[in-house]
């Protein structure tokens, strides 16, 4: 699972909550692991993180909210800052192989030469897993024809797990938007980042 702790569009004081928010949840997840960062405009500031976890941590979900005088601007009225926090499923990557490739053969018109409609030169190859099919009869033999259709769809199926990690990560962004403020499932308080609820 990712974790994505964001300050939204909050200022400095959100970006320092994200960061001790971050220090609290290493001490209570175990094996988390920092994916990405984006860091704030100060030392132990974030604007978001991105975290990987091995454990359900679906519990932490929601709007965390830091009671506290600014460190930043001493004399500014406002004492709650909030961060959101949302969960994410790692977007699933197909791993290709080529011992999930079933190839089938068929005779071929085109630049055979001689052997043109007398061997079957034509390959399909069939990624398995996917049910992707790619079919290649341009070479004059059938092991080059399989060496470019197992090219062919390993291409397609790299293009495919790059688009759905554009896809996860524009998802993530605009939740990066969503902060709700208010309704906090936690609450920290002063600038030892204290739990009260």
């Amino acid at each position: 699972m990712l974790i994505q702790i964001s300050s939204g569009k909050g200022p400095a004081e959100c970006e320092l909550a994200v960061g001790k928010f971050i220090k609290v949840l290493m001490q209570e997840v175990k094996n988390l692991k920092i994916v990405e960062e984006v860091k704030g405009q100060y030392v132990d500031c974030y604007k978001s993180v991105v975290l990987s976890a091995d454990e359900d941590v679906s519990h932490l979900e929601g709007t965390i909210k830091w009671i506290v005088q600014s460190p930043f601007r001493p004399k500014h009225k406002r004492r709650n800052w909030f961060i959101d926090v949302s969960i994410f499923k790692e977007p699933e990557r197909v791993r290709f192989s080529e011992k999930y490739v079933r190839f089938e053969t068929f005779r071929c018109g085109g630049h055979g030469g001689q052997n043109v409609n007398k061997v079957e030169t034509g390959v399909r190859a069939i990624h398995i897993p996917t049910g992707l099919t790619v079919v290649c009869t341009e070479a004059r033999t059938q092991h080059i024809n399989k060496k470019l259709a197992l090219n062919r769809l390993s291409e397609i199926i790299s293009k495919q797990n790059s688009d759905i990690e554009m896809i996860a990560k524009q998802t993530m962004w605009i939740q990066h938007e969503l902060l709700e403020r208010g309704n906090p499932i936690r609450a920290y308080e002063g600038l030892e980042f204290k739990r009260v609820k």
